[in-house]
């Protein structure tokens, strides 16, 4: 059986816009020819793509870093550079996307074939064909393109299940599942024969179908992550309703109620409370001698603590009740859409695509005082002014010197105590201070 992988963390780096070109017309016959210099053409993004046929996060557990390519310098005679392919990878459906250093939500995948662009490709400088005017007819000014976002991701599949499976190990979701579907999961008398979750689809008589997942048995503390743990705690996220096995097998020495309740609260202590989601609760194995009094003890525990949810008593083995628990789930599952249709008020078919934060303000920005002719300057929007400058050229440099006193930083050094031949440093750049 292939690793199930279902949480990874990768790095993106989108392709860098290309640089603007300084370049003038010299046909022969032409006097003054003026600016000739082309944009950059735009560099690549990363794009994820949601595909039905993956079913594990494997693809990213070797290769952890990805970079698309960047995009052409402009050239010569006004020509543009040309923009870089977008970058597709193709991830399992029900997949969702994080910052991994603010745990931000970036988007979440849950249509076959939606796309979730999660780092966006630089834009291309502009040339010197777009800086002439009637006081400088040939300047030499062009600008550097835009570097691509790099981000440190860290992706989580959540299985999308319409019905989950959960218990103890060993109280017969497996055997269930393999009864009321095509899954073929492994079954044994032992604890913890699953080990990866399992989907299955069940098709009623009256056309009906949905989707059932077997999830890897719970243990008390598996919100905490003891046993298989938390990590498979987060597919129950998914499902729209629950189906709570517990065992009536009476050699197995446990109690049904506590066996119910340990469940119960290993569900709400879970970082989304999963306790609320609507069960039912399925009393297995009861084609083994002694299950009936087993059961009606479960029955008079579950009374006593004012639970209300349905039971029923089901064999996998003998298919007892498995057919009218299909249909209860069936009829249970319907009730919740439609609520969740009222509640929300949103079309169900709606694809979440990420927006891009507005950049940073340039005139947003921090001076840090280094040593006694020494500062910094940060600020992400100017940084990006610097870096998009092209400054092998005087009239780049004069152009970037009058933008940032435009913005108040001469005025902010002043205040910070910058005199004439202080050294000042935005990022790479640096320059000294002139009043």
């Amino acid at each position: 059986m292939p690793t199930f992988v279902d949480q990874t963390k990768i790095e993106v780096q989108a392709g860098k816009g290309g640089d603007g070109m300084v370049a003038f017309r010299h046909e022969k016959y032409v006097p003054n020819g003026g600016p000739a210099g082309g944009d950059g053409g735009r560099g690549g993004s990363i794009i994820f793509v949601a595909d039905n046929g993956l079913r594990t996060l494997m693809d990213f557990r070797y290769r952890r870093k990805f970079k698309a390519e960047n995009g052409e310098n402009g050239r010569i005679k006004s020509q543009y550079g040309r923009g870089a392919k977008d970058l597709y990878l193709k991830v399992p459906v029900g997949t969702v996307v994080y910052d991994f250093n603010t745990n931000e939500l970036i988007g979440d995948l849950v249509e076959n074939g939606q796309e979730l662009v999660v780092a966006k490709g630089g834009r291309g400088g502009r040339g010197n064909i777009h800086f002439a005017n009637s006081v400088n007819t040939a300047p030499e000014i062009a600008e550097n393109g835009e570097p691509g976002e790099d981000r440190v991701l860290r992706l989580e599949l959540k299985l999308l299940a319409d019905v989950g499976l959960v218990g103890f190990p060993s109280v017969g979701k497996s055997t269930l599942l393999s009864v009321v579907t095509k899954a073929k999961p492994k079954i044994a008398a032992y604890s913890f024969t699953t080990l990866t979750p399992n989907l299955g689809m069940v098709v009623l008589p009256d056309g009906r179908d949905f989707s059932m997942a077997d999830l890897p048995g719970l243990i008390e503390g598996a919100s905490q992550g003891v046993g298989l743990g938390i990590q498979f705690l987060r597919h129950i996220e998914r499902t729209k309703v629950i189906l709570h096995l517990v065992s009536m097998d009476p050699s197995n020495e446990r109690v049904a109620i506590e066996d119910y309740n340990t469940i119960k609260k290993e569900l709400a202590s879970y970082t989304t409370d999963l306790s609320t989601k609507r069960e039912i609760i399925v009393a297995t194995q009861m084609d083994i001698p002694g299950s009936d009094e087993k059961l009606a003890e479960f029955k008079q525990a579950l009374e006593e603590q004012g639970v209300e949810e349905p039971i029923l008593a089901i064999s996998s083995v003998t298919h007892q009740g498995v057919d009218k628990l299909m249909l209860m789930a069936a009829d249970l599952l319907d009730e919740v859409k439609a609520e969740a249709a009222e509640t929300e008020e949103q079309v169900q078919d709606e694809v979440k695509e990420y927006t891009f934060n507005k950049a940073p303000k340039a005139s947003e920005f921090t001076i840090e005082k280094l040593s006694e002719h020494e500062y910094e300057i940060h600020g992400e929007g100017l940084e990006r002014l610097v870096q998009r400058t092209n400054l092998d050229h005087q009239d780049g440099i004069m152009l970037l010197a009058r933008k940032l006193k435009n913005l108040g930083v001469d005025d902010a050094l002043r205040e910070k105590g910058a005199v004439d031949g202080d050294d000042v440093y935005i990022g790479d750049f640096n320059f000294e201070f002139v009043q």
